[in-house]
């Protein structure tokens, strides 16, 4: 163990004494921006740092007094779950004048500020820059003018600065979310769902207009998340005659029995002559030319409000902590830079490339070159727009590539949200890519009992929104069943299988991947989609299910923490599913503010429980008199959730209550939240897209023949990217007995829950983001 240890680097090393950190909100404002200010006092004022807050932005850094203020533990304290910017924001035109960062540089120098983290916009952002590069010239005047002395501009003489992107528009270069986006696309969402019952009940269209002047990630993306009709954005002008062809769509549509049209706009919408697109004009369009009935509705700033979603709180928790650690390791010759997240890995980038780069799609946009705008907006918006084009636009028949294969599609396991939105995707793709698409009711349970039937382009309309299972989904193995499966394989001429389930459909492949050797039908390409409350299958970070659970948890935590804040004095015990993968109640702690968590993967005995309470006994004497405790249901044994409410009743007689509660089923339940939906959508094009490949290679005298370890794989999110992993190969990553991956990434996680709760702990930060570079994909020259 001594061995692995020197490889790690731990931030006790990194202390922050003598330091001071100022942190500021600027721009527009971003749910989430009040967990990460919660996270960068909290972990500067662990590694031993003051914090301070500057209230309203680069205006109270103009202004001083009373808007830079030193923060406390208990200042951040129920900031996690509101929405907007505690510490307020504004629009500054003074920080934009010399005079003016001269006095904000007097202000930060009074309070011995050199440390700057700033959430914002690239605006905000590129401002806190050209501070920074002024910041010797600043000082040097302020000496000059007698504001300070020579031994306050030595002590203060260099400025550093790191970004967090708070944005709901995720409009910034380099980084695959913002803080705020996740939580636009919930209201979004919400409101969609919403609208989409009375559209259906007045056989209506709907033109919704969304936040996103310059950029149409929003709209795009709630498109894909609702199966909308229509999307316009500004990074793809629609050719002359799109009117018509959007009429057509629309009727179509209608023809094949649906009762609704949802057109998608982002507020920056134009045509392919830099003219505006409005809701006003498409409404009237539609009204002229189809006499539908039509109704317009702008969002506006309900997409700025409302409570952060799990996502923008674990996003802004682990990149408030990042911003520090970035702060403590700065030297005058790094560069500004921006903490962000790429795939599931957080990042390091240096500032100016990000701004320059989101600077370059605008320029791109201007010149009318789309396509090198969209390439620029980086892979996560491309694979967004590429999903889009191929779920929404039908192909028609005599258009379609032509293959005589049969592919089914099934569901196994618990049902998790999102799922549907996956089936609804690989039978669009697998239709668009010339298959014929099967799907099986049931799980393995119907497969044998041969309920599979043919499923058609408009079968799965709206089915993006639906929780659950449509198709029905059973834990049944098809261990016990292969002669029966292997029939119904050869009558219905099934070449290549998708599942879409948790931790028994990964037992299912392996089970049918050892059954080739008995049974030449299995010699077919099968794929696995991850999906799964638990976020327990082995080969993938995420599993389609864990982020709509993650909600419903987090949505339950707030307002229990929100009745114990009333009565004061009181601890909630809260037992959350998962079976033995602490996932849901780690991640779930971390979004929620919990005190402690409990899980299996890290034993605790009755000392951790004891030193547990004595830490919420010293927390009761502060302001903030309540108590989240998280178990994980398959946590310990004994260590049951009632013994854990029993002791700690009893230890803290006089001092706190307690309260239990079992969460249950209703982390099952529920409307996908658009991460699944989304996750689920993009995840399943990409499996259909390699079945069609593995097909087109297996196919070799008139009959498909896969039996090659690489043709029965798992699709997963492993850090930055979607790998196909042979399921025989993961056997070694998973511990079966309790039905976990052997190695779990989230457990890093667990230390910053500690810490942002106020326990001593050691943080390994060998994996935190080193400083890297803005990639730019060239297109390919021919």
């Amino acid at each position: 163990m001594a061995k692995r240890q020197d490889t790690k680097k731990f931030f006790e090393n990194l202390s922050g004494s003598g330091k001071s950190i100022g942190v500021l909100t600027s721009g527009g404002d971003a749910q989430g921006m009040n967990a990460a200010v919660r996270a960068v006092v909290r972990m500067g004022i662990y590694v031993g740092a003051k914090v301070y807050f500057i209230h309203e932005g680069y205006q109270g850094m103009v202004d001083g007094g009373e808007n830079i203020e030193e923060a406390s533990w208990e200042s951040v304290s129920s900031m996690l779950q509101v929405g907007g910017t505690v510490i307020g924001s504004a629009r500054c035109k003074e920080f934009r004048s010399h005079e003016g960062r001269l006095k904000a540089a007097h202000h930060l120098v009074q309070h011995g500020i050199t440390n700057l983290c700033v959430i914002g916009g690239d605006g905000s952002l590129t401002g806190a820059n050209l501070f920074r590069e002024e910041w010797s010239g600043l000082l040097e005047e302020l000496v000059q003018q007698g504001l300070i002395d020579q031994e306050a501009a030595q002590n203060n003489s260099e400025l550093h600065i790191v970004g967090m992107v708070g944005s709901i528009d995720n409009d910034f270069c380099g980084t695959d979310m913002t803080i705020g986006t996740d939580s636009a696309l919930h209201r979004i969402i919400e409101v969609v769902d919403a609208i989409m019952t009375t559209a259906q009940s007045h056989q209506r269209t709907f033109v919704l207009e969304v936040m996103g002047r310059h950029c149409g990630y929003l709209a795009l993306v709630s498109a894909l998340a609702c199966g909308a009709d229509w999307v316009l954005i500004p990074e793809m002008p629609p050719e002359d005659g799109w009117e018509e062809q959007m009429c057509q769509k629309l009727s179509e549509n209608r023809a094949g029995k649906k009762r609704l049209n949802i057109i998608i706009v982002a507020e920056g919408a134009i045509d392919c002559h830099n003219k505006p697109i409005t809701t006003e004009y498409i409404k009237d369009l539609v009204v002229r030319c189809l006499g539908f009935d039509t109704r317009v509705t702008i969002l506006g700033h309900v997409q700025r409000g409302g409570t952060p979603s799990a996502f923008d709180r674990i996003l802004a928790s682990r990149m408030g902590v990042e911003a520090v650690l970035a702060l403590l390791e700065a030297s005058a010759t790094t560069p500004a830079c921006v903490v962000s997240l790429c795939g599931n890995q957080a990042v390091r980038l240096p500032l100016m490339e990000c701004v320059q780069m989101t600077q370059d799609v605008q320029k791109a946009m201007d010149e009318k070159n789309f396509e090198e705008a969209v390439r620029l907006r980086g892979r996560s918006f491309e694979n967004n727009l590429n999903t889009y084009k191929l779920l929404s636009f039908r192909k028609a028949d005599s258009e379609l590539p032509h293959s005589s294969f049969n592919v089914a599609v099934l569901n196994v396991g618990a049902p998790a949200a999102g799922m549907n939105a996956a089936v609804r995707s690989a039978v669009r793709v697998g239709i668009s890519e010339g298959h014929k698409m099967f799907a099986v009711n049931d799980g393995f349970e119907g497969f044998y009992k041969g309920q599979i039937k043919e499923i058609k382009w408009g079968d799965v309309g709206g089915w993006t929104g639906q929780g659950g299972s449509i198709l029905g989904t059973k834990r049944t193995l098809p261990a016990k069943y292969l002669d029966k499966i292997a029939e119904q394989i050869r009558i219905h001429n099934i070449n290549a299988l998708l599942v879409i389930g948790g931790f028994e459909a990964f037992e299912c492949l392996l089970q049918l991947y050892e059954a080739r050797t008995s049974h030449e039908d299995f010699c077919i390409p099968m794929c696995m989609l991850p999906a799964t409350i638990s976020n327990n299958v082995p080969g993938t970070d995420l599993s389609i299910g864990a982020d709509t659970s993650l909600n419903a948890i987090v949505e339950t935590c707030d307002r229990i923490k929100q009745s114990a804040s009333g009565t004061k004095r009181r601890v909630f015990i809260i037992e959350t599913m998962g079976g033995y993968c602490g996932y849901l109640a780690s991640v779930g702690g971390l979004a929620a503010g919990a005190d402690a968590v409990y899980i299996y993967e890290e034993p605790f005995d009755i000392r951790d429980l004891q030193s547990n309470v004595e830490h919420l006994t010293e927390k009761m004497k502060t302001g903030i008199q309540r108590g989240l405790v998280l178990r994980n249901e398959n946590s310990n044994v004994n260590f049951t959730t009632d013994f854990i409410y029993q002791l700690y009743s009893e230890e803290g007689k006089g001092v706190f209550d307690c309260r239990k509660n079992v969460l249950g089923h209703m982390q099952q339940g529920g409307a996908p939240s658009p991460f699944d939906r989304n996750f689920g959508t993009k995840i399943s094009a990409k499996a259909i897209q390699w079945i069609s490949k593995k097909l087109k290679e297996s196919y070799k005298e008139g009959k498909v023949f896969a039996n090659t370890e690489d043709t029965a794989c798992l699709l997963g999110m492993r850090r930055r990217a979607l790998v196909f992993q042979p399921v025989v190969q993961l056997k070694e990553e998973t511990d079966f007995v309790h039905r976990i991956p052997k190695e779990q990434w989230w457990l890093k996680l667990r230390p910053l829950m500690k810490i942002l709760a106020k326990y001593k702990t050691s943080y390994d930060v060998s994996d935190s983001g080193q400083l890297e570079h803005v990639t730019r994909i060239r297109p390919k020259k021919d």
